[in-house]
């Protein structure tokens, strides 16, 4: 390489600002390409919203990642009322919910993308095999307190519950008849892998969250179970099946007037192209 600096005393003044100028050239050129190279990379897709629907949608976001290297998906969770929200605000080019949209929202749309179910769960190495709906609804409201009511353990029951703006906690109340006001917690969690670890590490704790999620969990190892609702397994062939009867759909939320990419990632999401993520995560796909 040509050392545009040489000490040598033959190098004359007009080779060296020649020399000088060729080099700025080339750290021109650098920048330029450098600039050029980032700004292929400048498309972000921002999503926010159910925790149910996250996991998902960030798996498919990788794999929509590696067919348009130029753009990036990020996925936020904060629950159903927070993705609607803020795909209305503009301050998520897509929110998630796992619910359908209220009539309030009817300014919104949305897109289907899986179906799931809520599921009851009790950590694996509770005795107790089943609950009745009025069961669940005494327990909760704090009227059965001992699973020995149930020849458990004689043990005091750990109710979870989920934290306001998940669509997890306002089906529930709405299957089971109640008002928030009325359920006695004795932990309150956010998402459903919150849920799930908790009830996993305490063996008298009881909670509800996606059937997807806990049957994923199951798979992994986790030490937790679901227990059958009405009579019917909490499983994902019951959902697919629609014989559970606590289902749900999971829908991706826009404004009227999404932006193109946006457009793109939802037609993908629907596509048959991302079924085997769906189904790795214990969802049903809508094909």
């Amino acid at each position: 390489m040509f050392n545009f600096f040489s000490t040598q005393n033959s190098l004359r003044p007009g080779m060296l600002v020649l020399g000088l100028m060729l080099f700025a050239g080339m750290i021109l050129l650098t920048g330029c390409s450098e600039a050029s190279s980032q700004q292929t990379t400048q498309v972000k897709l921002v999503l926010t919203g159910s925790s149910t629907v996250a996991p998902l949608v960030a798996e498919i976001g990788k794999r929509f990642e590696s067919l348009h290297p130029e753009v990036r998906v990020n996925v936020q969770t904060g629950g159903s009322s927070r993705g609607v929200r803020d795909a209305r605000e503009g301050l998520a080019d897509i929110g998630m919910a796992s619910r359908d949209l209220k009539p309030s929202e009817q300014d919104m749309q949305s897109f289907l993308i899986a179906h799931d179910g809520i599921g009851i769960i009790l950590h694996k190495s509770n005795s107790v095999a089943a609950l009745t709906r009025q069961q669940i609804i005494q327990i909760y409201t704090g009227k059965i307190t001992n699973w020995k009511t149930f020849n458990g353990k004689d043990r005091s029951i750990v109710i979870v519950h989920k934290a306001e703006g998940h669509s997890t906690l306002e089906l529930f109340l709405k299957y089971f008849k109640l008002k928030n006001t009325q359920v006695k917690p004795s932990v309150i969690i956010g998402d459903n892998e919150q849920g799930i670890k908790f009830v996993a590490g305490n063996p008298d704790a009881l909670g509800y969250v996606s059937i997807g999620a806990a049957e994923y969990a199951e798979k992994h190892g986790t030490p937790l179970k679901l227990l059958p609702l009405e009579g019917v397994p909490a499983t994902t062939a019951a959902v697919q099946q629609k014989r559970y009867p606590f289902g749900r759909p999971l829908n991706l939320i826009t404004t009227n007037q999404p932006s193109e990419w946006a457009v793109r990632f939802i037609a993908f999401t629907q596509s048959t192209e991302v079924d085997d993520l769906v189904k790795d995560f214990h969802y049903v796909p809508i094909h």
